[in-house]
């Protein structure tokens, strides 16, 4: 349980998820005081790399270097996460336990199951939480917000968040999975090369286990940089909500349409 109510819970299937598609929010929030925290579903010990000793040595250093107030590890079987009533309640009863105003889920176009499980999990623990009859011990909670990150296959964004100032820290807090991401590029080395000489030097690692054939640092910064260029700042990531927005005076919107 957490010591304090959350602001922000992100929750994923496996350690290194967090950090690899909404790290720059969570680290964003932290710098501005707000407490942030990461619910694993798995210990990742279905990963071709390492071994859940690994991940979770990894995922407590990650969670420092993010500045998390909050980090827990429901032990769900990796590659094996079940879209059961169970499983709704051991994440609602995280819920309850950090009551975050707001939750952040895996979009639900995904090609890993366990990915895919854990966003239909997320929202229906959200819901369950706030029952107050249900099987789960505190008093309900239900967060206000819902917001699910881009796992680089939907263009379905609602917005996107200017990370430029904290991408150096989310590749860091991604480089202390070693065991699933170990390279001989320093973080300097990855912002400053071009992408091309980035794809041709991060090949030698080989730890391409994100997407075959895809280096990871290659993958976040090229997205991240793409991303940012839509709206005018260096790193961005994307995001979507169900809900629509409300806007009091459109001339405040930023972006220029033309």
């Amino acid at each position: 349980m957490a010591d304090q109510p959350l602001d922000m819970l992100a929750i994923a299937a496996h350690p290194d998820d967090i950090e690899i598609t909404c790290g720059g929010l969570l680290i964003k929030a932290g710098r501005r005081g707000r407490r942030v925290g990461a619910l694993d579903l798995s210990k990742g010990e279905m990963g071709t790399q390492g071994d859940e000793n690994d991940r979770k040595r990894e995922a407590a250093r990650a969670a420092e270097i993010m500045g998390l107030h909050y980090r827990y590890n429901l032990e769900m079987p990796d590659s094996a996460i079940e879209y059961t009533h169970v499983n709704k309640l051991k994440v609602a009863q995280a819920i309850r336990d950090t009551r975050p105003e707001l939750v952040i889920l895996p979009h639900w176009a995904q090609r890993h199951p366990d990915h895919l499980a854990c966003t239909r999990l997320g929202y229906d623990a959200c819901f369950l939480a706030g029952l107050r009859k249900a099987a789960l011990t505190g008093e309900p909670h239900r967060p206000r917000k819902i917001l699910y990150v881009s796992y680089f296959r939907n263009t379905d964004y609602s917005f996107l968040v200017d990370i430029s100032d904290v991408m150096r820290q989310k590749l860091e807090a991604v480089a202390a999975y070693t065991s699933q991401f170990g390279h001989d590029l320093t973080i300097d080395d990855m912002l400053q090369m071009g992408a091309d000489e980035l794809h041709e030097r991060s090949q030698r690692a080989r730890k391409d286990i994100f997407h075959p054939g895809v280096i990871i640092y290659d993958l976040m910064l090229t997205r991240s940089r793409a991303l940012g260029q839509t709206v005018g700042v260096r790193y961005a990531e994307a995001y979507t909500i169900k809900e629509q927005v409300l806007i009091d005076d459109p001339l405040n919107l930023p972006n220029p349409s033309v």
